[in-house]
């Protein structure tokens, strides 16, 4: 993958923009706030983001917290709507629905296979891993019988 910078020299913009949500993945995250923070246009920001990373701004903050919820929910006995709300969701149903769109299966699910099987690194990029269970096989986030 190609590191195009959002500003001036070959990936300081993007590596700023990326360092800062990682820092701050546990807190209100909004395109205005990330772009006031880093003395960028929101319009700019919003545009560059998309181009060189893949998705938009909110979508790649949405995969990170639901990824790291997922490492959550494999690795330790928190409860699920505790997980939820440090994901940043009001609510388990609003949180099971989009772990669900994301992981293709439910939280719990997720949990009672106790492996992560697929992770969204720090740069958007897929790192699909082929896992199996009793159940499930696992290709590029998808479950299959």
């Amino acid at each position: 993958m190609k590191i195009i910078g959002i500003t001036g020299g070959v990936g300081s913009g993007k590596t700023q923009v990326l360092s800062y949500i990682e820092s701050n993945l546990d807190k209100e995250l909004t395109l205005e706030k990330i772009a006031k923070e880093l003395n960028y246009s929101k319009f700019y920001l919003a545009r560059q983001f998309k181009r060189n990373i893949g998705v938009t701004l909110h979508k790649y903050i949405q995969s990170r917290r639901l990824t790291e919820a997922a490492g959550k929910l494999a690795e330790s006995g928190k409860p699920i709507i505790e997980i939820a709300f440090e994901a940043g969701y009001g609510s388990q149903q609003a949180f099971t629905k989009a772990f669900c769109k994301e992981f293709m299966c439910t939280p719990q699910k997720y949990r009672k296979i106790g492996k992560v099987v697929q992770r969204r690194n720090k740069t958007g990029m897929n790192l699909n891993r082929i896992e199996k269970s009793n159940l499930y096989l696992f290709v590029e986030g998808r479950a299959a019988a």
